[in-house]
């Protein structure tokens, strides 16, 4: 079985198990978070809509922490203006424990 959660304003397709890299949530480690389903999908079929309304999935939090350091350059030609900045992307890292359909 797996299903089809969203956390952060992104979609990630997950099964009992998987380990994933969401945007950073308000939960410290090795708490316990509910996340929102959209689709439940097994042998029987994939379920959407209302028919996941009790659906429920359950990960725990690893660890909290940044990403690698990325490089952002902006600049405007023939004016001598340049400016480098830097950014890291705060993220959770999930285990996904339960998936209750």
């Amino acid at each position: 079985m797996y299903a089809i959660i969203e956390t952060g304003g992104k979609q990630f397709k997950v099964e009992q198990g998987d380990k994933i890299f969401a945007e950073l949530l308000n939960a410290e480690a090795d708490d316990v978070v509910e996340l929102k389903v959209i689709a439940l999908g097994g042998e029987d079929g994939i379920k959407v809509g209302s028919d996941v309304e009790g659906a429920k999935v359950l990960a725990k939090v690893v660890k909290n922490g940044k990403a690698k350091k990325i490089t952002v350059f902006t600049y405007k030609p023939k004016k001598s203006s340049s400016r480098k900045m830097g950014h890291r992307q705060p993220y959770s890292q999930l285990e996904i424990t339960e998936i209750i359909a």
